[in-house]
């Protein structure tokens, strides 16, 4: 189905604009992120639910849950200043970084052993063919 306004798509229309397929777009409604209008069974979306699903891909790309995607944009609505989605995305910001912090020490400590144990098994098969060839 062709979209009757610029600023209208269908739910496959939006699926083919973001790169995400229909059952996930269908998924965030279930869960209160979207709320398309409707033209009899048919989902329409406008200008501000492309916005919101935009929203919502980029907070799951920076590792957001969807409940703290939900709560940033019903602050969206419900506050015309934006001041409290503000505090409350600079809040969740600081919180994901310190978090990505914390992994990224995890994971390098993690490298540094799984080297250290590549090293320790690499002089043991050295060790091993050495001994191999002088018996």
């Amino acid at each position: 189905m062709t979209s009757v306004m610029s600023d209208m798509l269908t739910i496959t229309e939006l699926a083919r604009e973001t790169g995400i397929t229909a059952r996930a777009i269908r998924f965030y409604e279930s869960k209160g992120l979207l709320t398309p209008r409707r033209a009899g069974t048919t989902r329409i979306y406008t200008h501000r639910e492309r916005g919101r699903l935009q929203l919502i891909l980029r907070g799951k790309r920076l590792g957001f849950s969807l409940t703290d995607i939900g709560e940033y944009l019903d602050l969206y609505d419900a506050d015309p200043t934006q001041h409290d989605q503000i505090l409350l995305l600079l809040d969740k910001v600081n919180s994901r970084i310190e978090e990505l912090k914390s992994q990224k020490v995890d994971l390098d400590d993690t490298l540094k052993e799984l080297t250290s144990v590549r090293e320790q098994a690499l002089a043991a098969m050295q060790e091993a063919s050495a001994q191999a060839i002088r018996a």
